[in-house]
């Protein structure tokens, strides 16, 4: 039993670490596109706004791999909570990859999709009002 405890905090702390992981990238992720919405509203250059699809895209992305991996492993920590054999320390989360969705379907999950989406929504629409006030004048 010590030893299914040991392990038992052991996978814990890799889901905590992959939730902190998440948490992180959300932070910079608005972090960089503020940082190039100020770059393009102080230089008048319209590529900052246009540079700022990148890391929404990339964090958006990494997101996504970071919550499937976190999911993967609650999988392994409720395996390892019912299950009464020898305990191996084993890490491998591969017997559980078809009982999670993929990381496509992950990355348009509702917290996901609703954070990010926001996030591409706001440089669409700041790019169009970017685009907008340059035909007016």
């Amino acid at each position: 039993m010590e030893h299914k405890l040991a392990y038992l905090q052991m996978i814990q702390a890799v889901i905590t670490r992959m939730a902190s992981n998440s948490f992180l990238i959300k932070g910079w992720s608005i972090t960089l596109v503020a940082a190039l919405f100020a770059l393009a509203a102080v230089g008048t250059n319209e590529f900052f706004v246009y540079l700022a699809y990148f890391p929404a895209f990339m964090f958006w992305a990494l997101d996504a791999y970071f919550l499937r991996q976190e999911r993967l492993f609650r999988r392994l920590w409720d395996h390892v909570r019912q299950v009464d054999a020898a305990i191996d320390f084993s890490m491998d989360t591969g017997a559980f990859t078809d009982k999670v969705d993929g990381t496509w379907r992950v990355a348009w999950s509702h917290t996901l999709a609703l954070f990010h989406g926001t996030i591409t929504g706001t440089i669409v629409i700041v790019m169009l009002l970017m685009l907008a006030d340059q035909h007016l004048w």
